[in-house]
């Protein structure tokens, strides 16, 4: 039997204390009962499309997208719900009068993702969820009530009468049900709202192109017949309402619109358009004093169903012609057909003969249709008087102003708005379901379950051949070559393959890729994934494996480019064994070879500082391979540097404990050594008071054990790391002094990416140690240059060369340099060194430019979004500084809070923080009135700095301590040490800070 996957709705309706009666029943006259009342259940659930799955006991189940899906699969099974009530009414009035009984029905409907047999041997076998949702949402109905799940909620909203019920606790369901009464259906209503009356975005051209043809119906006094063709959502409904808004000055309008199923309905447009005229009595007045009026509204009449004769189609058409005529006597008349390729024959032939024969009278025929209805009627935009005009997607500006409008109801940030905007890619309809869901609380990655309707009810339209085809294609990706999809057929189908990829271009699924005939692309991202989720699970496992498979073998002279693709398709394949629990040795071989080509490309991914893009690939490799496999036990360390990089510090900490661990328990002492300095690097950030005596014990204890393993890339880090103590400690000549050493050890290991996170750390000495400024922009420089091809590093060297030109009031350089580096960590999503690294240079140049707002924007944006991280050690020092910039702002209050933050979170050890938070409060005491209470931590920041060879830290302490003397009256050593702070800045070549310094003494500098 051939099952697929599909998403439909399920419907138990019961019999309602049906015990009772039994007993009141002889066994014939409940079999009599009951079989009316399955009859007359059935009659009603098939007529609006469902499938009439069993019997079960007194219950019927119904499933509505079984054989064939369509978009309102829901909405005919609500509307079959209540159709229910009615029937069993009509039903009771016989009973009761037969029998003297009635009998009371429960309802209950659930919509979700089952698996489907094809019918053979009589029913189709639907499984899944919804099935004993539904079911369940029945038994817990009240007699006469229909409930339905959250799921087919949302696909009904707009077209049903809904009141919530309290959440149900159900059987075999570990959480509470949503579930919502159905009052009613609102006749005529759609399963979901459009926008009509939002401002219209783009069309311009069509716009005016319609208005063209119509001064020429009105001029000429003839009819033309348009059709605007495009996919659902794309736009149709909402240019024919701009249309007729702008000529309802100039024109008639009347609208009607074809239905998907129905009894009668062939000429249901008619109806409504004959209605909106005022039925009868309206086409009688527009028909007043016409030649053979009462011929022509008797045959127009008994079209629609309004008299009992029978009219010949001829008749028909020539009567629904004069009519038009007649109303377009005085003035032009727009007529309006939506959905026509939902139209029967007969509509369409009447449309084309009103095209052709209507004459003297201004009639435009402005239709509506998707592209299926070109596959039915070939010929359709080929006929006289006919004009077709296919709406394309709208650009991203277009779609940026439509969100614009959306957010006005549904605020978007920035990331929504651009999920939406690459997701949608241009349908308007696409948009709108997306921006409701996410307000809704749904997620932004998922297909909005109106938009899966539609799209899954177009493909399984599809002959079978052809959804074999895109289905195949779905598992290749968005873009594929058509031998991958030859690939996953089998040999007796290939010989069709170029037939069916151009049929399905022909219908808009699909579209060849320029310049490359062998090569093709969904034309829509979301009809890719309603393909795939077509696909039975166990069916997708063995496609992608073949995939792999074949990717591997094809492109094994490349191999290493593919490693992400051909590992993702292996992975991919692993995890549908698993969610069917195949978890056999085929499937751990599949792990194994997914989670090693993973972490391949995880690795390079890290290599060329694409942190997210490691992240993800790494964690993935971790999960698919064995706890003791080698391959992970490499990766796991990478993948906590990764994690810290990208600012998940509690992840990251996590796997660095694991990996230490897995390393130790392997035996594998050169990893356990690297994975333990790993580790506590990582700790400066997240815990520094305890970090500072631990780097030194440990880097001094891992380096002679390194040695002895002639691992010189364990001694590298390690000395990379006894270089975080002197950072810490504020000595930056030892600091340089350690890293030179690392620096060796790091060349001698080969290993670029290694070197130059070195160089880079040798440029942030330059800036903080005491080497003058023109040196240090030169040799600066000159270590960029040496680290051309690692971006990053870059980014950091420039950051640094931003700080130094600012200290020569170079601003402008200094911002664009500063800018410069931001654009990099947001392109590689370095999360950790845009908020502190960026954050505070930008701050730090805009304190050197005498800007305290500018300054406290950039520090404040930076030390929010390292709290949100969990990080403390740089957050500590942007809260330092941060009290500075408010204290230079004149916002004291503030400045005392955020000294108090660093003070709570530097460590003990951490001279720079500890420096200036004592150095930003005395400022805040000082000028609140508190100078006592001020020098003591004025001169302990002065004492912090002097132990230090951060020329800076020891300008500015000693430059704060001056101005809070100042403040006390004690003018003689406020001179002394401001004097002492201008020789500090002097010795740095920091020309801003040193005028600052000589402004305070009263002199100006040299």
């Amino acid at each position: 039997m051939a099952v697929s996957r599909r998403t439909v709705t399920v419907l138990f309706a019961d019999v309602a204390d049906s015990t009772p009666l039994g007993e009141r029943l002889d066994p014939e006259s409940l079999r009599q009962v009951m079989s009316r009342w399955f009859e007359r259940m059935s009659e009603v659930l098939e007529r609006h499309g469902g499938t009439v799955e069993k019997f079960i006991g007194d219950a019927v189940m119904a499933v509505f997208g079984i054989p064939e899906l369509h978009e309102d699969d829901a909405l005919r099974a609500v509307r079959a719900a209540t159709e229910l009530r009615e029937a069993l009414a009509r039903l009771n009035d016989e009973l009761g009068q037969e029998l003297g009984v009635h009998i009371g029905i429960r309802v209950g409907l659930n919509t979700g993702e089952v698996v489907a047999g094809d019918g053979t041997g009589g029913q189709m076998l639907v499984t899944g969820d919804p099935v004993n949702v539904a079911k369940r949402l029945e038994e817990a109905a009240r007699t006469g009530e229909i409930l339905l799940g959250e799921n087919t909620r949302r696909l009904v909203a707009n077209a049903a009468l809904l009141e919530p019920r309290d959440e149900l606790t159900v059987k075999g369901k570990s959480g509470p049900v949503v579930a919502w009464n159905v009052l009613g259906v609102i006749e005529g209503a759609p399963a979901y709202a459009r926008r009509l009356d939002a401002p219209l975005v783009g069309r311009e051209g069509e716009l005016r192109q319609l208005r063209e043809i119509f001064a020429t119906v009105a001029a000429e006094r003839s009819c033309h017949l348009v059709t605007l063709v495009g996919p659902a959502g794309i736009g149709k409904s909402r240019l024919a309402a701009e249309l007729t808004t702008r000529l309802r000055d100039e024109a008639r309008t009347v609208s009607g619109r074809c239905l998907p199923y129905g009894d009668g309905i062939t000429f249901w447009p008619l109806v409504q358009i004959i209605g909106a005229l005022g039925s009868e009595d309206g086409v009688r007045e527009i028909l007043a004093g016409a030649e053979d009026a009462e011929l022509v509204a008797e045959r127009v009449l008994s079209a629609i169903g309004s008299t009992s004769k029978l009219t010949p189609g001829s008749e028909m058409f020539w009567a629904v012609r004069r009519l038009f005529e007649e109303l377009a006597r005085e003035e032009p008349v727009v007529v309006v057909f939506e959905d026509i390729h939902w139209a029967a024959p007969t509509l369409l032939d009447l449309l084309e003969y009103l095209a052709g024969w209507t004459h003297d009278a201004p009639v435009l025929l402005l239709c509506l249709a998707r592209p299926d209805l070109l596959e039915e009627r070939h010929g359709w935009l080929s006929a006289p008087k006919t004009t077709g005009m296919v709406l394309g997607p709208l650009t991203d500006t277009e779609l940026e102003q439509l969100l614009d409008e959306i957010a006005q109801e549904w605020p978007l940030d920035a990331a929504a708005r651009a999920r939406i905007t690459e997701a949608a890619e241009g349908n308007p309809l696409y948009v709108e379901q997306m921006a409701a869901m996410l307000a809704e609380g749904g997620s932004v990655e998922a297909i909005p379950p109106t938009i899966h309707a539609l799209l899954a009810a177009r493909l399984d339209r599809l002959p079978p051949e052809e959804r074999e085809v895109l289905e195949r294609a779905a598992v290749a990706g968005k873009e594929f070559v058509r031998s991958a999809v030859l690939q996953l057929h089998d040999q007796t189908e290939r010989s069709e393959m170029d037939a069916r990829l151009l049929s399905l271009a022909r219908k808009d699924l699909l579209s060849p890729r320029p310049g490359r005939e062998d090569a093709y692309r969904f034309r829509h991202a979301l009809i890719r994934d309603a393909a795939y989720a077509g696909i039975p699970k166990e069916r997708r496992a063995q496609l992608h494996e073949r995939f792999a498979d074949w990717a591997a073998r094809t492109n094994a002279g490349r191999a290493g480019d593919l490693d992400e693709i051909v590992g993702y398709h292996y992975e991919q394949a692993v995890h549908y064994r698993q969610e069917l629990g195949a978890l056999d040795e085929q499937a751990q071989a599949l792990a194994e070879r997914a989670g090693s080509l993973l972490a391949r490309a995880g690795e390079r991914a890290f290599a060329r500082h694409d942190m997210p893009a490691a992240v993800n690939l790494l964690a993935r490799a971790t999960t698919l391979l064995g706890e003791d496999d080698p391959i992970r036990l490499q990766a796991l360390p990478q993948l906590g540097s990764a994690l810290m990089k990208t600012g998940d510090f509690s992840r990251a900490d996590v796997v660095l404990s694991e990996a230490l661990a897995g390393a130790a328990a392997a035996g594998d002492k050169k990893l356990e050594l690297r994975t333990l300095i790993e580790r506590e690097f990582f700790r400066t950030f997240t815990n520094p008071e305890s970090s500072t005596e631990e780097i030194v014990r440990i880097a001094e204890s891992t380096i002679p054990l390194l040695e002895d393993l002639n691992d010189e890339l364990g001694l590298a880090k390690a000395w990379w790391l006894r270089s975080e103590a002197d950072a810490i400690a504020g000595r930056w000549a030892a600091r340089t002094e350690a890293l030179e050493r690392a620096l060796v050890h790091a060349k001698r290991a080969s290993d670029p990416r290694e070197v130059s996170t070195i160089i880079g750390l040798l440029a942030g000495a330059l800036m903080y140690g005491p080497t003058p400024v023109p040196e240090a922009i030169r040799r600066c420089e000159e270590l960029s240059d040496s680290v051309l091809g690692d971006v990053e590093v870059r980014a950091g060297i420039a950051s640094t060369l931003a700080g130094l030109h600012a200290m020569l009031g170079q601003f402008d350089e200094a911002r664009t340099l500063a800018e410069e580096a931001r654009a990099i960590y947001e392109e590689l999503g370095l999360r950790y060194m845009r908020a502190g690294v960026h954050s505070f240079a930008s701050g730090s140049i805009e304190l050197l430019a005498g800007d305290p707002a500018a300054a406290v924007r950039e520090l404040r944006s930076g030390y929010d979004e390292l709290e949100r991280m969990g990080e403390r050690g740089t957050r500590s020092t942007l809260a330092a500084f941060l009290a500075q910039a408010l204290v230079e702002q004149g916002d004291y209050a503030d400045a005392m809070r955020f000294s108090e933050i660093s003070e709570q979170t530097a460590a003990t050890a951490d001279i720079v923080p500890q420096a200036v938070w004592r150095s930003a409060r005395a400022a805040a005491l000082a000028q609140t009135g508190d100078p006592t209470g001020a020098e003591p931590l004025a001169e302990e920041a002065v004492s912090l700095a002097e132990g230090t060879d951060f020329l800076d830290l020891q300008g500015n302490t000693l430059l704060g301590f001056a101005h809070v003397l100042r403040l006390a009256g004690e003018s003689e050593r406020a001179q002394s040490l401001a004097e002492r702070a201008r020789q500090a800045f002097e010795r740095k070549g920091n020309l801003v800070s040193e005028a600052k310094a000589a402004a305070a003494l009263g002199a100006r500098v040299p």
